[in-house]
């Protein structure tokens, strides 16, 4: 088989595998309600954001869990706990091409009525180098939700007590019929990014150069509300980018990057950049000193959130913190205090091991 009906198979195989698995997804699509959550963090939350970065880093296999404990100063903080795994498929096998695969599960816990919503999303993409430095992944993503409100917390005027504690008797009838039943609903997200890498010039040199630009759509199917009216769910429309620039004969690298959503008339930007400093270097042919380094830096969410950041950085291992300070009118319920936010990452082999000096043609950030 020459090199040209090879390249051909290898698509076709490809899009005949995310034409399987779609299949089956799209033929059961049923009406729902959901309410996004979204991480500071979104640099660490990749399946998230976009079903094409499904597989498209530097390594095999990759793990992040996320965790957000948001306006804590406020009665009812809201909670999100999110793991994700993604690996890539053929990487080996298939010239100039592979496909990704990955996992993305979420809950969500909100306010004094507990409104809770739990989702597993899979996805698939496809990933094909166009050149020896640009390369394009096409991504699909489904998924089931769960959603629901504990009727035991909610308070209601006829429940007021003046004597109580709290003010508060659970045990007098509110008179209102509860429509907060648990449902579940199906969830469906496309999307495609554009990754241009090159290699550092030898192991110590920090030349490096890489960047990515993407677009995504959810919410395809437009899922409905079951509470009271079957309202629609607006589709949610995400772009973003990113740049990892080293600076060439130092152990400094910045990474400034940009992520944009909106959603019927809602609209939200989130800016920002990290300063990465290598601490130490790994070993160059024993491995047995692990790479180290330090990103410091911070983001901006226009209107809302002023949110500083720091990640650590140490082989296979990576784990952010940032906090969020809000500069909205929600400042003087929250007292500035917005939240705080965990991440701990995972990627197999070592990403120090890719692109210095060593030809690998690193494309991702």
């Amino acid at each position: 088989m020459n090199i040209k009906a090879k390249l051909l198979f290898n698509n076709i195989a490809q899009w005949v595998i995310i034409g399987g698995f779609l299949f089956p997804l799209f033929g059961g699509i049923k009406g729902g309600f959901s309410q996004d959550i979204h991480f500071s963090q979104f640099y660490q939350t990749p399946l998230l954001i976009n079903p094409a970065l499904t597989g498209a880093f530097n390594g095999e296999q990759r793990a992040i869990v996320n965790y957000k404990d948001q306006w804590r100063s406020i009665d009812a903080p809201y909670q999100t706990y999110a793991f994700g795994v993604d690996m890539a498929m053929f990487k080996k096998k298939w010239e100039n091409s592979y496909l990704g695969a990955g996992l993305f599960v979420f809950h969500d816990k909100a306010g004094e009525a507990a409104m809770k919503q739990t989702q597993v999303n899979l996805s698939l993409s496809s990933i094909t180098a166009l050149s020896e430095n640009h390369t394009i992944s096409i991504g699909f993503q489904g998924g089931f939700a769960q959603r629901g409100v504990d009727a035991a917390n909610q308070k209601w005027d006829t429940q007021y007590c003046p004597t109580c504690t709290d003010g508060h008797d659970p045990a007098a009838p509110s008179y209102e019929a509860s429509n907060f039943n648990t449902f579940g609903f199906a969830d469906f997200s496309a999307g495609a990014v554009w990754s241009f890498g090159t290699d550092e010039a030898n192991m110590i040199s920090n030349d490096g150069f890489r960047a990515n630009a993407g677009v995504a759509y959810h919410h395809i199917n437009e899922p409905k509300q079951e509470f009271y009216n079957e309202e629609k769910l607006n589709p949610k429309i995400v772009a973003h980018g990113g740049l990892y620039v080293g600076m060439k004969n130092s152990n400094t690298a910045i990474l400034p990057s940009i992520i944009y959503f909106q959603q019927g008339g809602a609209r939200e930007i989130n800016a920002g950049m990290m300063i990465r400093y290598t601490v130490k270097e790994e070993s160059r042919y024993t491995g047995i000193f692990k790479e180290t380094a330090l990103q410091i830096g911070g983001y901006y969410r226009v209107g809302d959130a002023v949110i500083p950041a720091i990640v650590f950085e140490y082989g296979h291992w990576a784990v952010g913190v940032n906090y969020d300070f809000n500069i909205s009118k929600l400042r003087a319920a929250s007292n500035t205090r917005g939240g705080i936010e965990i991440s701990l990452r995972y990627v197999n082999p070592n990403p120090f091991k890719y692109g210095k000096g060593t030809g690998s043609n690193v494309k991702f950030l």
